[in-house]
């Protein structure tokens, strides 16, 4: 048996399921860290034939959701004038509305089409990031350590926004919505003690609240990140709206060459 690629403790198995409807698969926790990963996950190419599965209905709701909480988030605990990368970007839905609001926000994906956020890929620019994001991210990776490691070199930077469904240290139930063996491609699943083990691994901070997940090298403001991404984001978010200029139309002058 293989062992956690987070802390080195030897995994421990849990149950075995179909994954896309016709491959036994078998998945194993750590008994340290609490990660909870399928085995090596060879069944990936054919799971990633569409980067974005169909049964993805809360796609839209889940970038405006995100959006209002890290709008705040930005604005109040890093720099609303930096600039910022969101990796593994998918379509390009929450560059072009963190754009919107008025950040300076770049995207990235190997995997997936820049539909909605053209002209603004990260390669196209020499920007140093103040921030990276990575929402939905963390659940399709089978090294999250090396991951982030990679990723955070690779820009430069340590700060960090991102999301994934937490489960609460006892394994869920194989009806859990969040496992999604159907499409196979969910392949870890976190508890904050797994995450908290990542920051200690990466040496630096961690916060969480309410979905919302922070690494940084700097101390934040707990009560603040609790208010930015709780019930009254939206208030925060339509304040962050006020006070930055949106770069919907200057965008739209720059990719169209227009001068009006």
């Amino acid at each position: 048996m293989s062992d956690c690629p987070i802390c080195k403790t030897q995994l421990q198995f849990v149950f075995d399921v179909k994954v896309l409807k016709k491959y036994d698969v078998s998945y194993h926790q750590c008994p340290s860290c609490e990660l909870l990963q399928s085995e090596k996950p060879f069944w990936l190419e054919e799971a990633y034939q569409n980067a974005i599965i169909d049964a993805d209905t809360g796609l839209v709701q889940r970038n405006i959701w995100t959006a209002k909480r890290l709008s705040a988030i930005l604005f109040f605990l890093v720099n609303k004038n930096g600039s910022y990368l969101d990796v593994a970007g998918g379509y390009g839905m929450l560059t072009r509305l963190m754009r919107d609001y008025g950040f300076n926000f770049y995207w990235s994906d190997p995997f997936c089409e820049n539909i909605l956020a053209k002209g603004f890929e990260a390669d196209k620019c020499r920007l140093k990031f103040e921030g990276l994001t990575a929402f939905e991210v963390l659940e399709h990776v089978e090294n999250p350590i090396d991951f982030l490691r990679q990723m955070m070199s690779n820009h430069d930077c340590k700060t960090l926004v991102f999301t994934t469904t937490l489960y609460d240290g006892k394994v869920p139930d194989l009806s859990w919505w969040y496992y999604t063996f159907d499409e196979g491609q969910h392949i870890s699943f976190y508890t904050k003690k797994t995450l908290e083990t990542i920051a200690k691994k990466l040496g630096l901070n961690f916060y969480s609240n309410n979905g919302v997940h922070y690494f940084s090298p700097k101390p934040i403001n707990t009560y603040l990140f609790g208010l930015f991404t709780g019930r009254f984001s939206s208030i925060f978010s339509f304040f962050v709206s006020r006070r930055l200029k949106s770069l919907t139309f200057s965008d739209h002058q720059k990719l169209t060459g227009a001068n009006y």
